[in-house]
């Protein structure tokens, strides 16, 4: 095995970091977008050129602001008179708690205060004044529920379809079925907070039974945000291009003795995009370019709210660019506020809500809104009793995913609405459900896709975003 010896003697004795191992892309620029089941034995080649719709598309991109731990909505979008009326009695009812430790039957009224804002005259807490702004362009879905009271449970069902691990992550399933619009950078990218990784880490964008490719790529919270774009300087020029046509020879032999090895071929298809992101990636990335007006509109002088807005700000000019698929998380648990919600849920939202609020705004101004999907929310609401009962200020709520609300905007979403609704308490969901696979059948609607059909065979079965499940297309939210 000369050939392999030499490749990896390559490898190992020069440290050159991503780019600098970064196949010269020549070698999958000519390769043709693969259908999504292959036909006849041949195997199947996959890359991220764009693909045809199944119909004419509404959105052609999505960026999801995802609240991990669990966002208060009885707090925050949907307000319960009764719970204030009732605050301090027993709740009349059964209730499941996730931690029964600490469960009390109680009433937790709403400390805060709400108010009809916009023209369409929706309900939004106090702690949201910039999301206040916006609400004639948002969708407020105030009935979703996943029925899954764990945290990874039911970021899987939200993010992937199903509560089971080793599925492909939303951000996949929308590279694979539709590819990119950009040869420059990556077609999912994961925008993670300094804080901790997401609930799951990795997971989160993991590309699950699709092949490889279709993984999101991850962004540091700070500089440099993806590392090893720059060769090192003895490499720097041509002694780089010539590395690099080199290893095209070496992966293109080795690629060759084994056709069907997806891993490989994503491996290789990755180094050839890093190549290009050495610019475009940097580019992208480089705040320095926008207007001080833009920079204050999303926070970016407020300690606050610097780092959500910076990361939101990148979001948007990722998609200007032609990315496919961005998430922006908070950290680990950051909304999970089973105690000391009095001084958590603002602190929560003081970090997110003038950059979520931005970014809507700014998309529309640039005329991106229209064709950009712009989704708010985390896995699961909050219950409507108290948890940790011992004193008004160590009070928090339970997880509750049997009725909760998130917000999504543009893309065709209809602007200035509220749908559905939970019953008096908040607990559950009762008028116009939408289920985490209503969600995804309507999303991939407005994406012109069928999610019955977007398919995949692995392991001689075919597998769906919904495999099997009802998802209907929720009519009502779309404009």
């Amino acid at each position: 095995m000369p050939n392999q010896s030499n490749r990896r003697h390559f490898l190992a004795s020069n440290a050159l970091g991503l780019s600098s191992l970064a196949l010269a892309w020549m070698a999958q620029q000519e390769a043709r977008g693969a259908p999504r089941k292959a036909p006849g034995s041949a195997p199947p080649r996959y890359d991220l050129s764009a693909k045809q719709t199944d119909f004419e598309p509404r959105a052609n991109a999505m960026i999801s602001l995802w609240m991990q731990g669990g966002p208060s909505h009885i707090d925050l979008f949907d307000p319960k008179p009764e719970l204030n009326r009732l605050n301090g009695q027993s709740f009349p009812g059964k209730i499941k708690y996730d931690n029964a430790a600490q469960a009390s039957a109680k009433i937790l009224g709403c400390p805060w205060k709400f108010k009809k804002h916009g023209e369409c005259g929706m309900d939004v807490s106090e702690l949201l004044p910039h999301t206040a702004k916006i609400v004639d362009d948002i969708a407020l879905i105030r009935s979703t529920r996943t029925g899954v009271n764990n945290h990874g449970q039911s970021i899987r069902a939200l993010n992937t379809g199903r509560i089971l691990a080793g599925r492909p992550s939303l951000g996949s399933w929308f590279t694979y079925a539709l590819g990119a619009e950009t040869e420059n950078l990556p077609a999912f990218l994961a925008l993670i907070d300094p804080g901790q990784l997401p609930v799951l880490g990795v997971e989160n964008w993991s590309n699950g039974y699709l092949p490889a490719i279709f993984q999101g790529t991850v962004v540091r919270p700070q500089t440099p945000r993806i590392l090893n774009l720059d060769a090192p300087p003895r490499l720097a020029g041509e002694m780089q291009k010539r590395y690099l046509a080199y290893l095209q020879k070496l992966n293109a032999e080795h690629l060759e003795r084994r056709p069907g090895e997806l891993d490989l071929e994503a491996r290789i298809a990755s180094y050839a995009r890093a190549a290009k992101m050495q610019t475009a990636a940097k580019e992208a990335m480089d705040l320095s370019r926008e207007s001080a007006e833009t920079k204050r509109l999303y926070g970016m002088e407020n300690p606050k709210t610097k780092d959500y807005g910076s990361r939101c700000l990148i979001a948007r000019r990722l998609i200007e660019r032609g990315v496919r698929f961005v998430q922006v998380y908070t950290q680990n648990q950051f909304w999970d506020h089973h105690n000391s919600i009095r001084s958590s849920l603002p602190n929560a939202c003081a970090k997110v809500d003038q950059p979520a609020a931005a970014l809507v705004t700014d998309l529309k101004r640039r005329g991106l809104l229209d064709s950009t999907v712009v989704h708010w929310g985390g896995e699961m609401g909050r219950l409507p009793v108290i948890q940790n009962d011992v004193g008004e200020k160590k009070v928090g709520r339970d997880h509750n995913t049997h009725g909760f609300s998130m917000w999504v905007a543009g893309g065709g979403f209809r602007g200035g609405y509220t749908h559905g609704s939970t019953d008096e308490f908040g607990h559950k969901a009762v008028d116009n459900v939408v289920n985490h696979f209503d969600y995804h059948a309507t999303l991939m609607y407005l994406f012109g896709l069928k999610a019955e059909r977007l398919a995949i065979e692995t392991d001689g079965q075919e597998r769906t975003l919904l495999d099997d499940q009802p998802g209907r297309i929720v009519a009502d939210l779309l404009a």
